[in-house]
C-alpha cells in the first residue's frame, strides 16, 4: 500500500490505497469534467502534496514541496503518464518528476513568521489544547489549525490570527510526527482498530471517535450500519480526549433490535474481539454497563 491519502471530486478520502487503486482513480478522473485528485503523505506534512486535474484537453499535474515558493506544475498530454507521475510521487521515487517540464508557479512569498502574542498562561492553555487533539490522533492538520484559532476566542476578541494558528498547528504537527517515527511495532490504538475492523466485518457496526458525545452517537449510529448489521459499538470524541489524557477508553454498544439480550451478546462479541487483539477490558456483562478498555498506551499515529 502507498503511504498516501487521496481525495477525489466527491470528497471521499482513500487512505493507503494500492498502486492499482491509484491508477484507477486517475483513469476515473479522466471521465468527468471538473474532476481532480489531491494526494497527501501519511502522515500529512504541511505544504506537501501533489494534485492533478484535466485542463484544455490535457492534464495539469502540480506538486508542492514544503512551501508555496516550491510549487510546480507541468502540462501532461497522456492520462497514463499522469498515473505514472502520481504513483512515483506517492512512492517517493527519487526521479519521479524526471522527463517533464516543470514550471514554478508564482504564488507569492512564503508567509512571514507569525509568533504568538499571548500571555504565558494563555499560550500554555492553547498549546495544551492542540497537543491534546494531536495525541488523540484523529484530527487532520486543518482541524488542528481551526482549534488553535478558536481556542481562546472570547466574544469579539480573537487573540490568535488564522496565520498564527496555522503556523502553530504546523509546528506541533511536525513535532508529533517526529515523535511517532520513534515508535516501532503495532500500537494499542492500532490493535483497537484491528478489533473494530473485525467486528465491522462480523456484522457489528464499529466506529472510532464517532460523534461528539454519547447521545449524538446513539442517535446516528444506525445510519452507519450496513445491511444485516446486528449491533454496534463506538466511542465518541469525549472518550478520545479522556484516553489521550491517560484514562480508560469507554465503549458504547447495543443491538439494533433494542433488546437487552442482543445488547449483552454484542457486548460479549466486543470484549472477545478486543481480547483477540491483545487488549484488556473491564465489564460486568450487564447490557446497561459501558465497556472500559483499560491499560492503554495511547500512541495513535496521525494520518491527516
Amino acid at each position: 500500500m502507498l503511504e498516501i491519502a487521496v481525495q477525489d471530486r466527491s470528497g471521499r478520502v482513500g487512505v493507503r490505497v494500492s498502486e492499482d487503486e491509484l491508477r484507477d482513480l486517475v483513469r476515473d478522473m479522466g471521465q468527468w469534467p471538473g474532476a481532480f485528485l489531491v494526494l497527501q503523505r501519511v502522515p500529512d506534512l504541511p505544504d506537501t502534496y501533489a494534485q492533478a486535474c484535466p485542463q484544455d484537453g490535457a492534464w495539469t499535474v502540480e506538486y508542492r514541496d514544503g512551501a508555496p515558493s516550491r510549487h510546480f506544475a507541468a502540462r501532461v498530454t497522456e492520462l497514463e503518464r499522469v498515473a505514472e507521475l502520481l504513483t512515483g510521487w506517492a512512492r517517493q521515487d527519487a526521479d519521479w518528476a524526471a522527463g517533464e517540464e516543470w514550471e514554478r508557479l508564482d504564488l507569492g512569498p512564503d508567509p512571514e513568521p507569525a509568533p504568538l502574542e499571548l500571555s504565558a498562561q494563555d499560550e500554555e492553555v492553547l498549546v495544551a489544547e492542540v497537543r491534546r487533539l494531536l495525541v488523540g490522533g484523529y484530527a487532520t492538520l486543518a482541524q488542528a489549525a481551526e482549534v488553535a484559532e478558536e481556542c481562546l476566542v472570547d466574544g469579539e476578541e480573537r487573540p490568535v490570527s488564522r496565520e498564527q494558528a496555522r503556523q502553530l498547528a504546523d509546528r506541533m504537527w511536525r513535532e508529533r510526527v517526529a515523535e511517532q517515527r520513534t515508535w516501532s511495532g503495532e500500537t494499542d490504538p492500532e490493535r483497537l482498530t484491528r478489533a473494530f475492523r473485525a467486528l465491522d466485518a462480523a456484522g457489528i457496526t464499529a466506529r472510532e471517535d464517532y460523534a461528539c458525545c454519547g447521545s449524538c452517537g446513539y442517535a446516528g449510529i444506525g445510519d452507519e450500519a450496513a445491511p444485516g448489521a446486528r449491533g454496534f459499538v463506538f466511542f465518541h470524541a469525549q472518550s478520545t480526549a479522556a484516553v489521550a489524557e491517560g484514562g480508560d477508553l469507554w465503549l458504547y454498544y447495543g443491538g439494533f433490535d433494542g433488546s437487552g439480550r442482543t445488547t449483552a451478546a454484542v457486548g460479549r462479541e466486543v470484549v472477545a474481539a478486543l481480547a483477540g487483539a491483545g487488549l484488556t477490558t473491564a465489564w460486568n456483562g450487564e447490557p446497561d454497563e459501558a465497556i472500559r478498555v483499560t491499560g492503554l498506551d495511547w500512541r495513535r499515529r496521525l494520518v491527516g
